[in-house]
């Protein structure tokens, strides 16, 4: 069975095999796409109600709309390729490097961030210390944005070229016609319901994949049998985490204080195109439950992403290693859909990649679209404007950043894993966003000029071992270890040039930190008025998922 699969992967030809049943699953959900921006339209009177929902959105809608913004290339596409690379060493990405952040979120940030009411992640920054901290903070996640969304419209079109046969440039074009519609339509509202009905069709469409490839392998015992030939870190994630092991990953030291703390705190707990979800929510108690009510489904993500890519490796032996550009790491889901997958079965699975791209990017340029008009041009270019000219000049920039995701969904192309590419973005901004964060909220004392000093060192200070690592290949063992390397490196030297500058500055005032600072936040009289059920607390619901999430790695030392 085995052979007769690899003999057909290796002559499957690039374009996947649709019946008209596939077509008819993926017209009908463009329908519901499209219609639900266009509902969503008429409730779009104001910027607030464009960039923030009006801050209406129930909590759990909230929720798995967090969860659904991150389910997209980066996700499906990226950690599918993990998978097929390095097998299940990559869980750690999940189960510690992101449900305690994201419970984090909820318990301790969430609280600032809504009880005052800001707008975006950089207007926090602008608050808390002062505009050339925000105006660095705010520029540099614009530039992320555009980068990230262009890694979802890359591996949408992937998805085009292989229904349709087209060309990437084409496929790219109208993958992003397809995402400007809804978006600019319906505002964060359109994306977040969108976002929820993507969420179930992803599920569904990769239930089934990773089912039927594990029984197109031999069997679970047979998947296990065969990684016994593999490197031991293919099974048992901790394995070769020693410094100076042979675990791609990284080593302990880097995995724990780089990844599970630094870079995933970072990027759960800074990242507006997660927290501008949460924001969305109707009140500071369902803006606290929404990225933990996210975390739950989060801790199940490995066995439909990264296990059918592990089965990709097993039974596509070019997987990674071939000249062919079909036969990259990246394409391990598509290739696996192509040959296993029978009509109708087809349709969903690959409607279930397209609702993850379409996702990933619409909660890019979501958030992309926020962070200019307010952290940009309403506070640096055009001042006390009317409301309706930003909401118009927020539809306005969803065009531009679009057109921009274009451009750099070539640079996505160039990447074997663009798992790699997304890693290295996030070490650059991520970490040293994160400490001037903390520094901010916990340190009463932190000064403005520390924070953009701080800040901007950070940055650097990953720029720098991104270099080391680019003039010196043999000093990394993958470029997730590198990227882990660089975070620390951007949170030590934000964190010593922080506390050095501080005392040389002069503070804000007291009475200008209030809703900013541990200790100052800012009551929700709504929310304290309706107790919240005891199984409903945030600190239950995290204690909850973070014990589950870790309780995932047991059965991994049975193995």
């Amino acid at each position: 069975m085995i052979d007769t699969l690899i003999q057909v992967v290796g002559a499957a030809d690039a374009r996947l095999e649709m019946s008209p049943v596939d077509y008819a699953l993926l017209f009908v959900y463009f329908i519901f796409v499209l219609g639900i921006g266009i509902v969503v339209r008429r409730s779009v009177k104001s910027s607030l109600d464009f960039f923030l929902s009006g801050r209406s959105i129930p909590a759990w809608i909230a929720g798995l709309a967090f969860i659904s913004a991150n389910l997209g290339a980066v996700e499906i596409l990226g950690f599918a390729a993990n998978g097929a690379q390095y097998g299940f060493a990559s869980v750690h990405y999940y189960w510690i490097g992101a449900i305690p952040a994201m419970v984090f979120l909820g318990i301790v940030m969430m609280p600032f961030y809504y009880g005052s009411k800001i707008r975006s992640v950089p207007e926090y920054l602008r608050r808390r210390y002062n505009k050339p901290t925000h105006l660095v903070n705010a520029s540099s996640f614009a530039v992320s944005s555009v980068l990230i969304a262009g890694v979802n419209l890359y591996s949408l079109a992937i998805v085009l070229v292989a229904l349709l046969g087209w060309s990437l440039p084409l496929a790219i074009v109208v993958a992003a016609l397809l995402v400007l519609v809804y978006v600019v339509a319906g505002g964060l509202t359109g994306a977040i319901y969108n976002e929820v009905l993507q969420f179930f069709v992803i599920i569904a469409g990769l239930i089934p994949l990773t089912i039927v490839a594990v029984a197109a392998a031999g069997g679970p015992q047979e998947v296990l049998h065969r990684l016994a030939d593999y490197p031991s870190y293919w099974l048992h994630p901790w394995s070769g985490t020693a410094v100076g092991g042979d675990n791609p990953i990284g080593d302990w030291i880097g995995i724990i204080l780089g990844q599970a703390f630094i870079l995933s705190f970072g990027y759960w707990t800074t990242n507006f195109a997660e927290v501008q979800r949460a924001l969305s929510a109707r009140n500071l108690s369902s803006a606290r439950r929404a990225p933990i009510i996210g975390a739950y489904p989060k801790i199940f993500i490995p066995f439909i992403v990264i296990l059918p890519g592990i089965v990709a490796a097993l039974i596509i032996p070019d997987l990674g290693t071939s000249e062919d550009p079909q036969m990259t790491y990246t394409n391990a889901i598509p290739l696996l859909m192509d040959t296993l997958l029978p009509n109708g079965v087809l349709g969903v699975a690959v409607t279930g990649l397209v609702a993850a791209f379409m996702a990933g990017m619409a909660a890019n340029v979501s958030s992309f679209n926020a962070v200019f008009t307010y952290d940009i041009w309403q506070t640096y270019v055009k001042k006390n404007r009317p409301d309706h000219y930003y909401l118009k000049f927020g539809r306005w920039i969803t065009v531009i950043g679009v057109a921009i995701g274009i451009g750099t969904a070539f640079i996505a192309a160039s990447y074997n894993n663009i798992n790699d590419y997304l890693q290295t973005l996030f070490s650059f901004f991520q970490a040293p966003v994160f400490v001037t964060f903390i520094l901010g909220m916990f340190w009463k004392r932190m000064s403005p000029w520390a924070g953009f000093y701080g800040m901007v060192s950070g940055i650097v200070a990953a720029a720098g071992v991104w270099v080391a690592g680019a003039t010196h290949p043999d000093l990394f063992r993958s470029p997730f270890q590198q990227a882990m390397w660089m975070g620390i490196a951007a949170a030590v030297v934000d964190l010593i040039v922080s506390l050095i500058v501080t005392p040389l500055t002069k503070p804000r005032p007291i009475s200008e930190l209030v809703g900013l600072v541990k200790g100052m936040e800012i009551r929700d009289a709504a929310a304290d008025a309706k107790p919240v059920r005891w199984y409903k607390q945030p600190v239950v619901l995290g204690g909850g998922a973070i014990t589950l999430a870790l309780a995932m790695y047991i059965p991994f030392t049975f193995l």
